[in-house]
């Protein structure tokens, strides 16, 4: 399955395609901190307020990558979409967090016309 996601949805399922297999609950995890020049960074684009482009940028990368970890596992077993798909957060230690994305992996099919 390449990292790009056309057939990657939060429902449950997929207009215009058909279920073949179902292969289960895939996940990509990553667990991310950021840097104590980073934390310094910040800090001085709170004092200012608004938002915080490096944390938001921290944030992004994190959930992008842990996307691309379950589409890989999800390739690995042959599926070409993953349904449900749903992002939760953890902090595991402060100034540390695990980001983890998940959804069931499928084979789909085009429906016939």
């Amino acid at each position: 399955m390449s990292l790009t996601h056309p057939l990657t949805t939060t429902a449950f399922e997929l207009p215009g395609y058909r279920i073949a297999k179902s292969f289960g609950v895939v996940r990509g995890i990553i667990v991310r901190s950021r840097s104590i020049i980073g934390n310094f960074g910040a800090s001085i684009q709170s004092i200012f307020g608004g938002n915080i482009s490096l944390y938001t940028d921290l944030c992004e990368r994190a959930r992008e990558d842990a996307f691309n970890l379950m589409l890989t596992h999800a390739g690995a077993l042959g599926a070409n979409a993953v349904i449900g798909v749903r992002y939760d957060a953890t902090e595991i230690t402060p100034g540390i967090t695990e980001v983890l994305c998940y959804g069931t992996a499928v084979y789909v099919e085009t429906k016939p016309v």
